[in-house]
C-alpha cells in the first residue's frame, strides 16, 4: 500500500486555500477515519464515498478489513462542504492501488451521490481561481459548475458526470474499460478524457428593471439625483413621506447602473457562488434590499466563523434599505467602516475575516412616524422624529439627499411623454463614467466616489470663483473635511455629466442642494 496524495481548494469569500487530501490504509480491523479539522459535511463523506465506490465497480472501503486515515492539509484550516468528496474518492483508490493517476497537476472538485454521481457545489470559481495561481493545470468539476469554473482562463476546465468518467480519465492502469476504439479501420485504442469546458463570455447587457424613470411622474429633482448618483457612484437618502415614490426610483436605479466590467463581475459571482445556489453569471451590478427586520448578523456579517452579510452581498451593486431608521442602531453604525474603507472586517475569538463591502448605499426613510404635520423641513422632521438614531457620521457619508416630495393632482394624472428617458440617462452616465475613467487611470479607483483625498487634491483643478464659493458653503453648513471632499466629489460628477473638463461654480450649486446641515 502507499499513501496517496490528492489536491482540492478550500473556497472563501475572496479567495481560497489548497487542500491536499492524503490517504493511507494498513491492515487491521475495519475503520475510516478523517482528520484535519473537518466539518459535519466532510465527516459525513466517508458513507457517500464508500457507497459510491461501491457502485462504481470497485470494492467499498467497508467490505475489507482495513485501516483507512483519510488526512485534509493543512490541519488547522477548518473544512467545511460537500466538495471534497470527489477527491477522497480518488485518494482512496490510489492509496488502494485500485488505480494509477497520470502525472498531471490536478485539483478535484464534486459532491458524490450513492450511485457515483457528481453533484454540483458552491463555491467552485473560487476554487478554480486558487487553483490556477498555485500552478494547477486541470481542474475536474461537476457538470453543473462546468460554466462557472470556465470563467477563469489560466486552467483547464473539464466538466464530469460521474466518478466514473473521472477514474477513466486519469487511470493510466491497463484496464478494458478505459479504453475505447475510435477508428474500427485500424482498431487504434485511445484512453478516454473529459472533454475540456471553453472559456464562458459575461453576458454585459444593462438591467432592465419593471420600474424605470419613465415610470415616475414628477420627482425630477430626485431622478436628477438619482442619475449623478450612478455616474459617480455615490451614496443616496431618499426622505419623503409614505407613497410619493422613494421604493419606485431605488428600482429604477437599477436600471441606470452601467454593466460590470470583466475583473469587477468575476467577484461578485465569486462571492454569490459561494452563498448562494442559485445565481446567474452576468455583468449586471447586485441589488440588494434586505428588510428592516433583518438582523445584524444577516445584515453586516458573522458567525463562529465568519460568514459574508448583505453589505457583501451588495457588493460592486447597490445595497437599497428602506425604512432606514427602522434597523438596528448598531447595524446602521456598522456601516460607518463599509461605507469609507469599503470592506467590512468581522472579528471573532476563533477567527477573524475582511470581506469587501464596495456597494452604493440607497437608504429611504419616512421624516414621519405618524401623522404629517405640513412642515417643508423634512430634514429637520426626520431629525425630530428619530432623534439621534441616525448618527451623524453615517449622515456625514451620505453624498445626496434627495427630498421625495407629494405630487400635485394635475402631474399625476397627466399623460407620460418622457419615452426614452432611461435610454438618455444612460447614454450621459456613460459618457460621464468614461471621463472618469481616463481622469483616473493612474488611481485605484474608476468613479469619483472612490476619490481619496490625495486624488482629489491632484486631479481636480479649480478656479478662484469656485474656491471662494466652497470656502462660503463650507462655513455656512459647518462641513467636515468628510463632507467637504464628498461635496467636492459630486461636483466633478456633475461636471462630467455636463462634458466640462473644470468645476464650475453651477456645479457646485447644484451640489449643495443635495446636502443639508443638520
Amino acid at each position: 500500500m502507499l499513501i496517496a496524495h490528492v489536491h482540492t481548494v478550500q473556497p472563501a469569500v475572496t479567495t481560497g486555500t489548497v487542500v491536499t487530501i492524503e490517504t493511507d490504509i494498513s491492515r487491521g480491523l475495519h475503520s475510516f477515519s478523517l482528520v484535519g479539522l473537518a466539518g459535519k459535511a466532510v465527516d459525513e463523506a466517508k458513507d457517500r464515498v464508500c457507497s459510491a465506490i461501491k457502485h462504481t465497480g470497485f470494492s467499498s472501503p467497508k467490505s475489507k478489513n482495513q485501516k483507512v486515515v483519510v488526512s485534509l492539509a493543512p490541519a488547522d484550516l477548518k473544512k467545511d462542504g460537500p466538495l471534497f468528496d470527489l477527491p477522497i474518492a480518488l485518494s482512496y483508490l490510489i492509496a488502494a492501488e485500485e488505480i494509477k493517476p497520470d502525472k498531471i497537476k490536478r485539483a478535484y472538485v464534486g459532491e458524490l451521490s450513492l450511485d457515483g454521481t457528481l453533484k454540483p457545489v458552491k463555491g467552485v470559481l473560487n476554487c478554480t481561481r486558487t487553483a490556477a495561481e498555485a500552478g494547477f493545470e486541470e481542474i475536474i468539476v461537476p457538470k453543473e459548475n462546468a460554466m462557472e469554473a470556465a470563467l477563469i482562463d489560466d486552467i483547464i476546465v473539464r466538466p464530469a458526470r460521474t466518478l466514473r468518467e473521472v477514474i477513466d480519465h486519469i487511470n493510466t492502469a491497463d484496464k478494458e474499460e478505459v479504453s475505447q476504439t475510435t477508428d474500427e479501420s485500424d482498431g487504434a485504442e485511445k484512453t478516454f478524457s473529459l472533454p475540456v469546458q471553453p472559456i464562458t463570455s459575461i453576458d454585459e447587457t444593462w438591467h432592465e428593471s419593471d420600474t424605470k424613470l419613465e415610470d415616475i411622474k414628477g420627482q425630477e429633482s430626485a431622478k436628477r439625483g438619482l442619475i449623478i448618483a450612478a455616474a459617480g457612484r455615490h451614496n443616496v437618502i431618499l426622505v419623503g413621506p409614505p407613497g410619493t415614490g422613494k421604493t419606485m426610483l431605488a428600482r429604477a436605479l437599477r436600471t441606470l447602473l452601467p454593466p460590470l466590467s470583466r475583473e469587477e463581475a468575476l467577484e461578485v459571482t465569486a462571492i454569490h457562488s459561494l452563498t448562494s445556489s442559485k445565481f446567474s453569471i452576468n455583468a449586471k451590478p447586485p441589488f440588494r434590499a434586505p428588510h428592516h427586520t433583518a438582523s445584524h448578523t444577516s445584515l453586516v456579517g458573522g458567525g463562529a466563523n465568519p460568514k459574508p452579510g448583505e453589505v457583501t452581498l451588495s457588493h460592486n451593486g447597490v445595497l437599497f434599505m428602506d425604512e432606514f431608521p427602522e434597523f438596528e442602531r448598531r447595524s446602521i453604525d456598522a456601516l460607518r467602516q463599509p461605507l469609507e474603507d469599503k470592506v467590512v472586517t468581522i472579528s471573532r475569538v476563533q477567527n477573524s475575516a475582511e470581506f469587501p463591502a464596495d456597494f452604493v448605499l440607497v437608504a429611504a426613510l419616512n421624516p414621519y412616524r405618524g401623522t404629517e404635520d405640513g412642515t417643508k423641513d423634512l430634514a429637520r422632521a426626520m431629525q425630530d422624529t428619530y432623534k439621534n438614531k441616525v448618527s451623524g457620521p453615517i449622515l456625514d457619508r451620505i453624498d445626496l439627499w434627495l427630498e421625495v416630495p407629494h405630487i400635485d393632482y394635475e402631474t399625476l394624472t397627466k399623460l407620460n411623454k418622457s419615452v426614452g428617458e432611461t435610454e438618455s440617462a444612460r447614454a450621459q452616465i456613460m459618457d460621464a463614467r468614461s471621463r472618469q475613467k481616463t481622469r483616473l487611470t493612474e488611481t485605484k479607483t474608476n468613479t469619483n466616489a472612490g476619490m481619496s483625498a490625495r486624488d482629489i487634491e491632484a486631479l481636480i483643478p479649480l478656479g478662484d470663483e469656485v474656491k471662494d464659493l466652497l470656502k462660503k458653503s463650507s462655513q455656512k453648513l459647518n462641513l467636515s473635511p468628510r463632507g467637504y471632499h464628498r461635496l467636492l466629489k459630486v461636483s466633478r460628477t456633475i461636471a462630467d455629466l455636463d462634458g466640462a473638463e473644470e468645476i464650475a461654480v453651477s456645479h457646485v450649486l447644484e451640489a449643495l442642494q443635495y446636502r443639508v446641515s443638520l
